[in-house]
């Protein structure tokens, strides 16, 4: 049984013909050096299928069962697919609906986005996560209406040099609302074609990313382009998912490396796996008596960049110090909290939140640009980090 195709090697093995009993075509030795056409889509010697193959297959797929009634689906613009393409990264399309919908609604266009304060996008964003999406948002709004003249640009490589965006979300954006032939590798992607043609290696090494692109953008049809791309995503999220894929419904299934050589569960190859640090802090909770608690605007990058959360300090005694400073009172009695943990992309983040009730509003507060006492019975509409939103609701459910 062949093997799944090495990346180091793959170019050798890559042919744009079926291979003889005996090996590579002689064509394919001649070519494989050559950039390929459109729609003629390489394959390994381990018999992935041809471009035009994939691409049909695929299609005929998407015709049948493919998404066509999400809200960024209709009323298609630019824009439109960017702000669902930007939400969509990390997350899954039945929580981003909601949240698109009410985006959608407040900030119709790119003149309304880029018109917006910072707090209010980064409210509307709460919950998301991954909030250096939203701030990008803005910025690339802003940047849009400043350099473009309010209209999103028309080439991959203006799209590219927008805040926040990648060639991948570029190339999908282009395709999506324009029917632009460009190649898309999105996290679904990857693991379709990883799958697909039998590609060993993490898809995040530049080798392996490298080969990637060359089979995506061999694969990427010239023809209903717009619905090529929704359909590969399509296929990733719902049929050629990270966990029991349905390979029996697969439109794949007949050509699929690994799906004939039982390798659906090790494509794609992860990465690496390297010990994660933790981190401890404490979490500053002054509570007035009102029921309001006391919060500090994040610094504008960084974790949870430009988001309110609780003043957050690496040592209880200096968690404890800033609490008796600005409450004016050195004999204060802290309850300690449940422990609260929040996972990272680098690391896992133990906080341990210290509690002050009855807290005397100070002068040294008043700061409006830094502090802000948040009323939990009318919250006020801006930006809450994860730690925050979760804490606030804790505190409520104590007292009730």
């Amino acid at each position: 049984m062949p093997a799944a195709a090495k990346p180091a090697t793959l170019a050798k093995q890559l042919t744009l013909s079926p291979p003889s009993e005996t090996g590579e075509p002689a064509e394919g030795r001649e070519n494989r050096d050559k950039k390929n056409k459109k729609g003629e889509c390489p394959r390994a010697l381990a018999a992935g299928p041809s471009g035009e193959k994939f691409a049909s297959a695929l299609l005929a797929w998407f015709d049948v069962h493919g998404r066509k009634h999400l809200p960024w689906q209709q009323q298609i613009t630019p824009y439109r697919v960017w702000i669902s393409e930007i939400m969509l990264q990390q997350t899954q399309v039945t929580t981003v609906i909601p949240y698109y919908e009410r985006f959608m609604q407040r900030f119709p266009d790119v003149r309304a986005l880029a018109a917006a304060a910072d707090d209010e996008v980064l409210h509307l964003w709460t919950g998301l996560g991954y909030y250096a999406r939203a701030r990008n948002l803005l910025k690339a709004a802003r940047t849009i209406v400043a350099e473009h003249g309010g209209e999103f640009p028309e080439t991959l490589d203006a799209v590219q040099a927008l805040p926040g965006i990648g060639r991948s979300t570029a190339g999908a954006i282009l395709a999506i609302s324009k029917s632009q032939r460009h190649p898309i590798l999105d996290g679904n992607v990857k693991r379709v074609l990883t799958r697909c043609f039998g590609i060993e290696g993490f898809p995040g090494e530049t080798a392996i990313e490298r080969e990637l692109w060359s089979i995506a953008d061999a694969c990427t049809p010239a023809q209903r382009v717009a619905h090529y791309t929704q359909a590969i995503m399509d296929l990733g999220a719902t049929v050629c998912v990270r966990s029991r894929p349905l390979c029996v419904v697969c439109p794949m299934h007949e050509f699929c490396v690994a799906r004939r050589e039982g390798m659906q569960a090790v494509l794609p190859t992860p990465k690496p796996r390297k010990e994660r640090p933790e981190r401890t802090a404490y979490a500053a909770i002054l509570q007035r008596a009102d029921g309001a608690v006391l919060l500090e605007r994040r610094p504008p990058v960084g974790i949870w960049g430009g988001l309110w959360t609780f003043p957050q300090f690496d040592d209880r005694v200096d968690a404890v110090t800033w609490m008796e400073r600005h409450t004016g009172d050195s004999s204060l009695a802290t309850l300690a909290l449940p422990p609260y943990s929040h996972s990272f992309t680098h690391f896992d983040l133990n906080l341990q939140p210290l509690l002050v009730r009855d807290a005397r509003e100070q002068p040294a507060v008043a700061d409006a640009e830094r502090y802000c006492w948040y009323d939990v019975k009318q919250p006020a509409k801006i930006g809450l980090a994860k730690p925050a939103v979760d804490l606030i609701r804790g505190l409520a459910e104590r007292v009730e």
